[in-house]
């Protein structure tokens, strides 16, 4: 006699945990409109202060003569530091000089090379520097 082995039928075993009761939905307090500001009169205004218009520094008016190189651009007549800048840039745009790339570099043209020391092409922040070492006071 052969003997079977009894296969027993095990039943599934059911959940252990207990679905945990759902918490109520708290309700949002309803919003209460916010008290409408109320304007406030302005006091009246002081008479403003007298203010006297800023003076520029003398060390910028002196009037300087430039080289026979930066006269050929600005002109030889003495003229203050400022002047001379303002007609440099008036002459670069006059003639189309500054880079169409890179807007700082400012190219040379037959005078200005001159002016620059003979390079093609220098930097705007360059120019304080060109003036200053052609004045003489």
């Amino acid at each position: 006699m052969a003997k079977k082995a009894a296969k027993k039928k095990v039943a599934p075993k059911k959940a252990a945990k207990k679905a945990a009761p759902k918490k109520a939905a708290k309700k949002a307090a309803p919003k209460k409109a916010a008290p409408k500001k109320v304007a406030k009169k302005a006091a009246p205004k002081k008479a403003a202060k007298k203010v006297a218009k800023r003076k520029p520094n003398a060390a910028f008016m002196v009037a300087l003569t430039p080289s026979e190189s930066l006269g050929a651009v600005v002109g030889s007549k003495p003229m203050p530091r400022t002047e001379m800048i303002k007609k440099i840039w008036d002459y670069i745009k006059k003639n189309k000089l500054q880079d169409n790339k890179n807007r700082r570099m400012i190219n040379a043209d037959e005078k200005l090379k001159v002016l620059f020391g003979g390079k093609k092409q220098i930097s705007m922040f360059d120019l304080a520097k060109i003036v200053n070492d052609n004045v003489s006071k």
